[in-house]
């Protein structure tokens, strides 16, 4: 008997009205491959309405409900890739990763090459096992097109350590990144509730209830018309946390599709993690580490004539 790890219900709008399944599921789940979405359909666990089976060419009526089956993940090797890594730090304990942007940190949903894991597999041979063969070491994520500093475990002692300490939340983390706009307020605190857009299941959003608390404070470093640059420090960590407070102040971050638009200036989101700050997980000793800006980054900030210069701590 097939064993699920979860079952979506999605329920269709009437925007969604005349969009082929595959294209939408495609966009609900925006980490999977194209194959893996048509292989869901192919195999029975897509249901939409009162269908028994689903094809992927079905256009959708708007406000049907689709059901979607996730399998167990199948048993299967991740492989080590030649990949080139941004190493910045490592020991016998722990590395540290300034990640590239567009790069996926673990195999998910139909992505079980390019990830940042079968680099780390290539380029570091002793990882923690505590989250198996599809998130060696793996402590914490960034979003795909997201840059910056990433944390991972070389041994199981240090990986418990660690994932306390992001729980606990006694690991400063500091982003930077290019908004939309001027802000009317130099500084700030955002504490609000995040959860699953009701509107939209694909997103997140602010909500007023069933989310979880955020917590983002932020600091104007530079501005120039229409654009700023924006020093970013988070206390909690909820999924598309400081997209989503951006969006909220009507300030997109410049580049995000999903909370924003698209823009001719970049093909991503201008979000990169830059800082760290926290005690070793084995001998205790403060470190603060920096993970440079990728030079899409710089270059998008250098053509608005923002400075860059002025992230302080980058600066040695």
């Amino acid at each position: 008997m097939q064993k699920y790890k979860e079952i979506i219900e999605i329920k269709v709008e009437e925007k969604d009205k005349g969009k082929r399944l595959d294209s939408f599921l495609n966009e609900f789940f925006e980490d999977a491959t194209r194959n893996y979405i048509q292989k869901l359909i192919d195999s029975g666990n897509v249901l939409v309405g009162d269908k028994s089976k689903a094809k992927s060419g079905n256009k959708l009526k708007g406000k049907e409900v689709i059901i979607v089956k996730i399998p167990e993940d199948e048993t299967l090797e991740v492989l080590p890739e030649d990949i080139p890594i941004d190493l910045v730090y490592e020991d016998k304990d722990m590395v540290i990763i300034n990640k590239n942007p567009g790069v996926i940190v673990h195999p998910a949903q139909g992505y079980y090459t390019g990830t940042l894991v079968n680099a780390v597999l290539y380029h570091i041979k002793d990882l923690s096992t505590i989250n198996g063969i599809i998130r060696p070491g793996i402590v914490h994520r960034l979003d795909k097109d997201t840059s910056g500093l990433i944390v991972i475990a070389k041994n199981d002692t240090a990986h418990v350590k660690l994932t306390d300490m992001f729980k606990d939340k006694t690991i400063e983390k500091r982003y930077v990144c290019i908004c939309k706009g001027n802000f009317k307020n130099s500084s700030g605190r955002i504490e609000t509730l995040i959860g699953r857009d009701p509107r939209d299941r694909k997103k997140m959003a602010v909500v007023t209830e069933n989310g979880k608390i955020a917590i983002t404070n932020y600091e104007v470093l530079d501005s120039v018309q229409g654009f700023s640059l924006v020093d970013v420090k988070i206390e909690t960590g909820r999924t598309h946390q400081i997209r989503v407070h951006m969006k909220s102040l009507n300030h997109p971050i410049l580049g995000d599709e999903i909370y924003g638009s698209g823009s001719e200036l970049t093909k991503r989101q201008m979000l990169h993690s830059y800082y760290l700050k926290f005690n070793h997980p084995i001998t205790g000793k403060e470190m603060v580490i920096l993970g440079e800006l990728k030079e899409d980054f710089k270059d998008v900030a250098r053509r608005l004539k923002l400075d860059i210069d002025k992230i302080v701590r980058l600066c040695k």
